[in-house]
């Protein structure tokens, strides 16, 4: 909106408002993002200090918050002196050191959204938002609907949407949506627009975009979710089409309606009675000492960390690796997965583990048997042109009886709440005591059964089914095979079995159950793409074809899916009838080492709950982390991604001997088959927009819970079966709850990416979409140069040396002291 705006262009209006809106989507498809993704075009403080001043987020930590972790020492003195004041230059460093230390300000969050439309209480002493939204909320919830109401929305199955609903159900019921007569007829008046309503309300069309910005913000997270449906209305099993247009004009229209039945239809325009305009949205922001103050901690905060990463990495040996392996396992780039695969190759040092993102390659939709839908196996962005469907499955969901649907009517639901609801009662009390997995649970072995058949290899016979071809032809699975294992660098030294290992997992009572399984995967369990994979890298016409390609797997190597359930720390395995009888014993070998390196997982995951007691055996610390999945009463089943920080691209040397905690996302690369980045630009386009946008999510739910959050999930109310809201009538909620985010630290991600720096710099040039992620510093990147070990900074275009403030690590043999004694994050650390 520029300053000198005087009409008004209701589309491009809705247009600008679009972009700000949260764009979380369906709870089903819960995939993380950057939260501002609005303002990516702008470097990352210039558009915190707009967002700030704009919708009044916060932003960082508070000053306060920043103050307290320097005098905990979190904050190195060293870094904050020497890399980030040192800029300011000697004249002013005490001037500034004193401000980040000792001076005051007012570090009160105003918002320039909400000013215009607060008059409404000023001069008609009326709060719209009391009287509209809850109306508002219901109506539109229970037209979006995907069961969990006791009656269907009428008319829903209109070619026009919401509004031509609503103009039909206002033909014919006995009852108005209205209070009064003009919006009714307003409704039902095809000349009826946006521009004419807000021509009753505001009057002075200067204002009308700015009314429409407050109007919306003052409930973002339906708005955002009508935005979202509008434009992906398939992201409902039960599609129903709504438009953000529609959406905003009945609203008007409820806004005229509640005005008149308190003040008759002869009230004036509110831009008539304003004589002070609002400051406009947009117009230029004037930065504060305070927010470069803040910047400043905020620099300070992240090197502290990424600097102890970097004299870390850069220290390390790189050594060849052993010509045989016992076996090998490619699993997720997820931070989760980090720590397992590290607990792995340290119970057995012969193993050697990769990471690549977790759909290996593969994207298809898939349909479970016995199943309506389609779900996508693949990152969110990707429209695939193949499906991938289940067969012959043996075993069958189960239900629990006391879940009918007959309960919501009188009689019936009295009978059963003095049957079966005592038989309920007595359930909870004793899972309670001793939770268990049950039909209610999220349980991430359930999405495919084990023992089915998938139907992968295209018949040329088949035909299509809603536009999608049937399976894969050898000629795409050779292709998928090879451009995989080429880029995590996997072309010899294969072992007798590599593991394909997807991930999902197991909970309750847990409305973001999505945001814990693969992002990779569309917020769903990788197990069917593991599978997938596995299966066209066994098949002897890719084999074939690959060696023709010149890319030869040994016939005796053989690839097996799996997954791993984050939440409960276990495995399994799919198609091992299929392994060779020598692979099958070493199967039997491998299989004990993975259950030994999912105890260690689980101990190291525990250290974070304060419920359990880490000094105990492992295995009984394992049963307790496998209790907490199930659990109806835990709200933090496993803390996700928190914590996450960094993004490693290269050899798994890199960090071999580096102790990371569970902050890593990893990505197995090798620069030596790969001189000019081609597989790096295919890596960064993926990695740059799911680990940053995970990073980002993370970020901004932990400093603004209230608005950039989703808040507790405590008092969570599932809403229509697609999203949730605090108690019946609030707004939506996007972003993640506190349970999620509380232990996090919230710093930008850092990509550490060994190469040299001239072939990255041109590789995230390539891609304009990619490159803005790393020019506008929204994340951070790192460079080691492969020969000389050295260390280089992307910054404002190009990259500079860096030598790290750290001279040595803690150097330890045995990290479990560290992780029984230490609840929060632990210090990079050489290990042995």
């Amino acid at each position: 909106m520029e300053s000198n705006t005087i009409s008004f262009d209701e589309q491009e209006s809705i247009q600008r408002l679009r972009n700000y809106l949260p764009a979380q989507a369906v709870l089903k498809d819960f995939v993380h993002h950057n939260t501002l993704h609005a303002f990516q075009k702008l470097p990352f403080f210039e558009a915190l200090k707009k967002a700030s001043t704009i919708f009044g987020y916060r932003v960082t930590l508070s000053l306060e918050e920043f103050r307290t972790l320097f005098q905990k020492g979190q904050i190195s003195e060293a870094i904050l002196d020497q890399k980030i004041l040192d800029k300011k230059g000697r004249a002013k460093f005490r001037y500034w050191k004193n401000s980040l230390l000792e001076r005051d300000y007012n570090n009160v969050v105003s918002s320039r959204i909400g000013q215009l439309r607060e008059n409404w209480k000023a001069f008609y002493k009326i709060n719209l938002n009391k009287i509209v939204h809850p109306f508002l909320f219901r109506i539109i919830s229970s037209y979006l609907d995907q069961g969990i109401a006791i009656r269907k929305f009428p008319l829903t199955g209109l070619e026009d949407g919401f509004l031509e609903a609503l103009i039909e159900l206002e033909k014919n019921a006995y009852s108005s949506l209205f209070k009064t007569r003009r919006a009714k007829t307003l409704l039902l008046d095809s000349d009826t627009t946006i521009s004419s309503l807000l021509k009753i309300l505001i009057g002075d069309e200067s204002l009308f975009e700015q009314y429409l910005f407050d109007q919306q913000f003052a409930h973002p997270g339906w708005s955002g979710m009508v935005n979202n449906i509008e434009h992906n209305p398939n992201s409902l099993l039960d599609p129903k089409i709504v438009s953000l247009k529609d959406f905003i004009l009945f609203e008007l229209l409820l806004e005229i309606d509640a005005l008149d039945q308190k003040l008759g239809e002869n009230w004036e325009p509110l831009g008539y009675k304003i004589e002070e305009k609002p400051d406009e949205l947009f117009s230029t922001i004037v930065s504060t000492e305070l927010s470069e103050v803040l910047e400043l901690w905020q620099d300070a905060f992240e090197w502290t960390y990424y600097d102890e990463v970097l004299a870390g990495v850069r220290a390390q040996t790189i050594q060849e690796k052993p010509k045989e392996k016992s076996f090998q396992a490619l699993f997720c780039i997820d931070d989760r997965e980090y720590s397992f695969r590290r607990n792995i190759e340290r119970t057995d040092p012969n193993s050697e583990t990769f990471a690549t993102p977790g759909f290996f390659g593969v994207e298809f939709y898939f349909q479970p048997e016995n199943s309506k839908f389609y779900t996508k196996a693949c990152p969110a962005p990707v429209n695939p042109n193949y499906l991938v469907k289940e067969v012959a499955r043996k075993s069958v969901h189960q239900k629990d009886f006391h879940y009918s649907k007959h309960a919501h009517f009188p009689i019936r639901g009295w009978l059963i709440t003095q049957t079966m609801g005592f038989w309920s009662a007595f359930k909870l009390f004793i899972n309670i005591f001793k939770p268990s997995i049950s039909p209610a649970t999220a349980y991430s072995f359930q999405h495919m059964d084990k023992h089915s058949k998938l139907s992968l290899e295209r018949d040329s016979a088949q035909p299509t089914e809603g536009g999608l071809q049937q399976g894969f032809s050898i000629e795409e699975m050779a292709e998928r095979v090879e451009n995989t294992l080429k880029s995590i660098g996997l072309v010899d030294n294969f072992a007798p079995i590599i593991y394909i290992v997807g991930h999902g997992a197991s909970s309750v009572n847990n409305t973001h159950y999505a945001g814990y399984d693969c992002g990779a995967c569309c917020g769903r369990p990788g197990a069917v793409n593991a599978r997938a994979f596995s299966y066209m890298a066994n098949h002897p016409r890719v084999r074939a074809l690959l060696q023709i390609n010149g890319f030869t797997i040994p016939t005796t190597t053989q690839f097996l899916g799996g997954m791993h359930d984050t939440t409960r720390d276990e495995i399994e395995f799919y198609d091992e009838d299929l392994l060779s009888p020598a692979n099958a014993s070493l199967h039997t070998k491998n299989r004990a080492i993975f259950l030994d390196a999912l105890e260690i997982n689980a101990k190291e995951r525990a250290r974070r709950f304060d419920t359990i007691n880490i000094k105990k055996s492992l295995k009984k610390i394992h049963e307790k982390v496998k209790k907490r999945s199930v659990s109806l009463f835990e709200p933090r089943p496993e803390l996700n991604h928190a914590t996450n920080a960094l993004c490693i691209v290269g050899r798994g040397a890199l960090t071999k001997k580096l102790f990371l905690d569970r902050r890593p996302f990893m990505n197995s690369y090798d620069y030596r088959i790969d001189p000019e980045g081609n597989y790096l630009l295919s890596i960064l386009n993926a990695a740059a927009p799911v680990c940053g946008g995970i990073n980002l999510e993370y970020y901004f739910s932990r400093v603004d819970n209230a608005k950039l959050g989703a808040g507790t999930k405590l008092s969570h109310n599932v809403i229509g079966l697609f999203a949730v809201a605090n108690g019946v009538d609030g707004d939506l909620r996007p972003g993640l709850p506190s349970q999620m985010v509380e232990v996090h630290d919230p710093i930008r991600l850092l990509f550490v990416v060994e190469h040299y720096p001239e072939v990255v710099l041109k590789t995230i040039q390539r891609n304009k979409a990619t490159y803005e992620w790393f020019i506008n510093n929204w994340v951070h990147l790192a460079v080691i140069n492969p020969d000389t070990r050295e260390v280089s900074v992307f910054k404002g275009g190009s990259f500079h040396p860096y030598s790290p403030l750290k001279s040595e690590l803690p150097q330890i043999s045995e990290i479990f002291p560290f992780i029984e004694n230490n609840q929060g994050n632990i210090p990079v650390i050489q290990t042995s």
